[in-house]
């Protein structure tokens, strides 16, 4: 009998998808992860998640949804309760007013920023994206065929986008500049006079929108305010207004954020959505109306956690602060310090090699400090790296201490 040869499997990837690159924080996650399941004590400050447990009232109306049998699909855009809610949310702390049907509750802000970017991209189409960024930003261009233009921002000017250097790169293929305060990686906030600023230029472009990532609203320290760009004139009708539960209630696990917007580009994002994952979870959506239920701006539950991460923040440039050839943008928000510590590149390590750049830099740290951080590479400015002070204080000191004496063993080669 004659052997018929299996054919070799076409294990062909979309290109779109050869082309995305892996996120950094996840990857760094998972390897602390591993590490500690393997017995080393890694002290992990890469992750975007706060430490704290979600809020009892809000866990209890969870598990109160699943006892009542609230556990069936809700509408593919959420709960009409729920998106009543936000609406109200947004109308009384951020001075926007939408009606439910300009509403769409996802999976998670990320999943609401995929569907956002992939409704109203098209091949060819300019993304403008400042940096440092949040990681998935470019991804997201990329997967919707169009094509991330990275705008750089300075230290000097606290990682803020100067109108100077917005307009110049603004063309007929600029489709979303995209906006996050306060940020991620940076902790900086945009004040209200900046967004002006950038508003006066964005009018003259009638095709630019602006998709507005506003998931650390409520982790802000005084003085610095929130303003949404929705807000300013004008910019209602071109902007993606984007926010969730992850990050402010302590919900990351929840998976669940919404998208306000004119009905006709929620609308698109719904369609996306009804083919990819259809609603978000029905239990979620029920501890996401009793978060939203907690009062203005979370309440004391969320008050109580900000003060934590001022806290924090404050012991943590205090610290930094005494290392020499680093230099630091203090955070008005968020939960992220954002250090160049470029001025120690060039550095020869005993036993570890050179310090070229920041994902060398973070090897180093994690190697001799075994403190999980991640370089700025991943954020598009390779000069500093992301430290998450999401974190007990107790594990902060330490993972400072296990820092400086690492440190201690570089000199900075460049003069600062």
């Amino acid at each position: 009998m004659a052997t018929v040869r299996a054919e070799a499997v076409d294990t062909t990837i979309s290109p779109r998808v050869s082309a995305l690159r892996p996120s950094k924080t996840m990857a760094i996650t998972d390897q602390a992860t591993a590490l500690r399941q393997a017995g080393v004590p890694v002290i992990g400050l890469a992750a975007g998640e706060p430490d704290f447990d979600t809020p009892t009232v809000i866990a209890e109306a969870g598990m109160n949804a699943i006892r009542d049998g609230a556990t069936r699909y809700t509408p593919n855009a959420g709960t009409l309760e729920l998106r009543k809610a936000i609406c109200k949310k947004l109308q009384e702390e951020n001075g926007l007013s939408y009606t439910p049907d300009q509403v769409l509750v996802s999976n998670g802000a990320k999943q609401c920023i995929t569907q956002a970017v992939l409704a109203v991209c098209s091949p060819g189409d300019e993304v403008l994206t400042p940096a440092p960024y949040w990681v998935s930003y470019p991804e997201m261009a990329r997967l919707a065929g169009a094509t991330p233009v990275i705008l750089p921002t300075s230290i000097s000017d606290n990682y803020l986008l100067r109108p100077e250097s917005l307009a110049p790169v603004i063309n007929e293929n600029s489709r979303i500049l995209i906006l996050c305060s306060p940020s991620n990686p940076t902790g900086s906030v945009y004040p209200k006079e900046l967004l002006e600023e950038i508003a006066a230029i964005v009018r003259k472009y009638p095709r630019l929108l602006v998709l507005s990532d506003e998931i650390y609203e409520h982790i802000i320290y005084q003085p610095a305010k929130h303003t949404s760009f929705a807000s300013l004139p004008g910019m209602w009708e071109r902007t993606l207004t984007v926010n969730g539960f992850s990050k402010a209630f302590a919900m990351t696990g929840w998976r669940l954020g919404y998208l306000a917007a004119p009905k006709h580009f929620v609308s698109a994002c719904g369609k996306i959505q009804s083919q990819y994952t259809s609603g978000a979870s029905s239990i979620s959506q029920k501890a996401g109306l009793a978060a939203l239920n907690l009062g203005y701006a979370g309440g004391e539950a969320v008050s109580t956690m900000v003060k934590a991460f001022q806290e924090r923040r404050d012991y943590l440039v205090r610290s930094f602060g005494e290392l020499s050839g680093v230099k630091i943008s203090e955070p008005q928000g968020a939960f992220y310090l954002f250090i160049d510590f470029s001025s120690y590149y060039g550095s020869e390590v005993e036993g570890f090699g050179t310090i070229k750049d920041s994902e060398s830099l973070c090897m180093f740290l994690l190697e001799k400090a075994q403190v999980a951080l991640v370089p700025g590479d991943a954020f598009g400015d390779d000069k500093g790296v992301r430290i998450s002070y999401a974190a007990a204080m107790s594990t902060l000191e330490t993972a400072m201490g296990k820092i400086k004496e690492a440190m201690a063993l570089l000199r900075p080669p460049v003069a600062v």
